[in-house]
């Protein structure tokens, strides 16, 4: 492990979600975090002592009275970049509200200045319970980043929301908050919608008109945002990776389902941010049945195609609308016709704020990076030189933020 290394405490409290946790670890580890694992006492009944100084390469106690000359409830939270508690239990949460400080975890807790990441674990009537609501609210007024839980299957044959997000989703916020070091939450209270991923359109049963959308840059966009304190729902066009950690998911699959879902997310969000591939066209007569060739004599016929909704333009022309981001993949041959393309998106959209990218090979659709222009309606130009879509993503927050500010 470097000296420089990322140092994080990954809280355990006691509930059957500690088992992801594990694999937290690892991830956290092998991304080069240096990990010091603080469990409550009863997570220990689901992950022995021995599965966390084995993974982590470190001692583990639960309690103050350990090692008491280097004062560890004090020791262990200063210098650190960043805790995050998983799961964090319906109990753990009561506890941190209340400012308790009746275990290692809780009195690390209230030392740390370090940004605070929960993921709350836990059946869905213990979120949903009033007492619950309200500590999460304190904690979140206080700074700390309470990540909404994902839906699936609970405990035994129960499924609802309180399911702890995959591992591979937090270590995203994780990484997103480490990435921001010891900036404020300055997304905390805001209801955001992202678009992502490429709509399809059906030729008949079998094929479909699509396009090289992955949605990665969505999904960067929703892992930045929760770790900025947002409350984000995502409307998902065929995206195939595990939803990010805090974020609601509705999935849709054409033009026509993603306008509809748009133009419902507008009357509730406050940012709109309109990442994803829309198709332009549809076959005008879909096949209710597989197109065969030879049935057509292997001959190739032409498709028709009719044009789907401008969602963007009929957001930017609402009346009352949230703040809006459009986004814009240009295959051009110039920074200059990119800022270009970008501002005319702009106004024709009647957007705030244009993200426009080059497509090719390495950038762009289905890539790990990419380069953007920002542009808003102030007249700013925000170049972003190529960089993981993390990167992009919070290079669009930062300008979004800045627009909330100005009111």
């Amino acid at each position: 492990m470097t000296a420089n290394a990322p140092k994080v405490v990954l809280g355990v409290a006691g509930g059957i979600a500690a088992y992801k946790a594990c694999h937290l670890l690892r991830s956290l580890r092998e991304s080069g975090c240096d990990v010091q694992v603080v469990p409550t006492e009863s997570a220990l009944q689901f992950v022995g002592r021995a599965t966390w100084e084995a993974l982590s390469g470190r001692p583990v106690s639960t309690t103050v009275w350990n090692d008491i000359p280097s004062v560890p409830h004090v020791q262990i939270g200063q210098g650190i970049d960043l805790v995050i508690v998983a799961p964090a239990t319906a109990d753990l949460l009561a506890r941190a509200a209340g400012g308790r400080a009746d275990d290692l975890l809780t009195s690390v807790l209230l030392t740390t200045r370090a940004p605070v990441v929960f993921a709350p674990a836990m059946h869905s009537e213990m979120w949903e319970h009033p007492a619950t609501v309200a500590n999460v609210a304190t904690l979140r007024s206080r700074g700390a980043i309470v990540i909404n839980p994902a839906s699936g299957r609970l405990t035994g044959s129960d499924s609802g929301t309180g399911r702890l997000p995959e591992p591979d989703s937090l270590l995203s916020v994780c990484r997103a908050v480490l990435d921001r070091g010891s900036q404020p939450a300055d997304l905390t209270g805001q209801r955001i919608v992202i678009t992502g991923g490429g709509t399809r359109e059906a030729l008949d049963p079998v094929r479909f008109l699509g396009n090289r959308s992955s949605g990665r840059q969505a999904w960067a966009l929703a892992a930045a945002a929760a770790a900025r304190g947002a409350q984000v729902h995502v409307i998902a066009a065929n995206v195939v990776a595990a939803d990010p950690a805090g974020a609601t998911i509705e999935r849709v699959e054409t033009a026509a389902e993603m306008r509809t879902a748009a133009l419902a997310a507008a009357k509730v969000a406050d940012v709109l941010v309109m990442a994803a591939a829309v198709a332009d066209f549809r076959p005008e007569h879909p096949e209710p049945k597989k197109i065969k060739k030879d049935d057509l004599g292997g001959v190739p016929v032409p498709i028709a195609l009719q044009r789907t909704a401008d969602i963007l333009a009929e957001l930017g022309h609402l009346s009352d609308r949230p703040l809006l981001v459009g986004f814009a993949a240009e295959t051009v041959d110039s920074q200059r016709e990119l800022e270009h393309a970008a501002r005319k998106k702009l106004k024709a959209k009647g957007a705030d704020l244009v993200v426009a990218n080059q497509v090719g090979e390495g950038v762009g659709f289905e890539s790990a990076s990419n380069a953007v222009v920002i542009v808003d309606t102030d007249g700013v130009v925000r170049s972003v030189p190529l960089t993981s879509k993390e990167g992009i993503a919070n290079a669009v927050w930062d300008a979004v933020a800045a627009r909330l500010t100005q009111g």
